[in-house]
C-alpha cells in the first residue's frame, strides 16, 4: 500500500506577491515548501504541487504551437480559467514539464509522479476552430504529448499520470486511442485520474484503457462508488481518493482508516494507492497538509496491523 497525491497543491500565499524578476526563484523556493510539506506529511509518492502551473489547460496551451487564450470563462461560482482555442495545426515547441521534473528531483529523494492533462480533456476544453473534428485534435494534441513524455522518461521520470477529467462515456474510443497515443513506445508506470465523473456509465470499458493504475475519486460521493469495482471484478491497481478536496473539514484518522478497509475488499493492499480525491491547491494550505498527515497516518496503521 503506497501514499500519493493527485497532483496540485495549495500554493504559498507569499508567491503572489513575489516581482516578476524573482518569479523563478520565487517558485523554486514555493516548490521546495510544499514538496516539504508532503515528505513532512509521510507522502511516499510525490508531486512539485503543480507550483508552476497557473492552470492545467491553459498552462500547456500556452506551451503547445496552434493555441491561442481569448480570455477567461467561469468554471463554477467565481472561478474562472483562461479557455484556449484551437487556431493552427498544433505543434510541439520545446520541452513542457521538462525543467519542473528536472528540479522536482533535485529537491527530494522520494518517488515522484508527473501528473499531465490529457489530450482528450485539452480539446473537450478548449475551442476547435483548426480542425475537422475532435479526434482529428485529439490525435494531434496526443501525438505532442507523447514527445514531452518520451522527453520525461528519458530524463530519469517512472510515473506518468494522464489526467482526464473531461472523458466521456462517449468518447472512451477516443479517449482509449489518444492514450496509446500519448504512450507510444513508453515502458514506464502509468496512471489515468478521473474525477467528478459517472463512473457507472464509464464502466467496465474505462477497465480496458492501457494503463497500469485507475485513480478515481470516492470520498465525495461517502464511498458509494466501490460496489461499482466489485460488480465488475476491478483488476487494476487503484488510485483510492479518500480525502474530500472541497471540503475544509480534516478527515479523522479513524474515518479514513474505515475508508482504506473498504478499499482493501476491492484490491489487494499491494494494488492499493491512497490518495485525495483530486488536487488539493482550492484548500487552505494549513488544512491540506493535516488531511495528507491523517491519510498517512491512517495507511501506517492499517499497514502495521496488517502486517502484525
Amino acid at each position: 500500500m503506497k501514499t500519493t497525491v493527485v497532483g496540485s497543491y495549495p500554493k504559498p500565499k507569499w508567491l503572489k506577491y513575489v516581482p516578476e524578476k524573482d518569479k523563478l526563484e520565487a517558485i523554486k523556493d514555493a516548490v521546495r515548501a510544499v514538496v516539504k510539506d508532503q515528505e513532512v506529511a509521510g507522502v511516499e509518492i510525490l508531486s512539485d504541487g503543480e507550483v508552476w502551473r497557473d492552470e492545467m489547460t491553459s498552462y500547456f496551451a500556452n506551451r503547445i504551437d496552434g493555441f491561442v487564450i481569448y480570455g477567461e470563462v467561469r468554471v463554477w461560482g467565481n472561478t474562472y480559467y483562461p479557455k484556449p482555442a484551437i487556431v493552427d495545426e498544433l505543434r510541439y515547441r520545446k520541452p513542457i514539464l521538462l525543467q519542473e521534473f528536472e528540479f522536482l528531483k533535485k529537491v527530494t529523494d522520494r518517488k515522484v509522479k508527473v501528473p499531465i492533462t490529457g489530450a482528450y480533456t485539452l480539446v473537450e476544453w478548449s475551442f476547435n476552430e483548426y480542425y475537422n473534428s475532435k479526434e482529428e485534435a485529439v490525435y494531434a494534441l496526443a501525438e505532442i504529448l507523447n514527445e514531452e513524455v518520451k522527453r520525461l522518461v528519458k530524463a530519469g521520470a517512472d510515473f506518468i499520470q494522464i489526467d482526464e477529467p473531461a472523458i466521456n462515456s462517449k468518447d472512451l474510443e477516443v479517449v482509449e486511442n489518444a492514450i496509446e497515443i500519448t504512450l507510444k513506445g513508453i515502458k514506464v508506470y502509468t496512471a489515468l485520474h478521473i474525477c467528478y465523473n459517472d463512473y457507472r456509465k464509464l464502466f467496465p470499458e474505462v477497465m480496458d484503457l492501457k494503463v497500469n493504475q485507475l485513480d478515481l475519486e470516492f470520498a465525495n460521493r461517502k464511498f458509494e462508488d466501490l460496489e461499482i469495482l466489485k460488480e465488475y471484478s476491478f483488476d487494476k491497481d487503484l488510485g483510492f481518493g479518500c480525502i474530500d478536496v472541497h471540503s475544509k473539514r480534516v478527515e479523522s484518522v479513524e474515518e479514513i482508516f474505515k475508508a482504506i478497509e473498504k478499499a482493501l475488499e476491492v484490491v489487494d493492499s499491494r494494488k492499493l494507492y491512497v490518495d485525495p480525491d483530486c488536487g488539493l491547491k482550492l484548500l487552505p494550505r494549513n488544512i491540506a497538509f493535516r488531511k495528507l498527515k491523517n491519510m498517512c497516518e491512517a495507511v501506517k496503521i492499517i499497514t502495521f496491523i496488517n502486517e502484525a
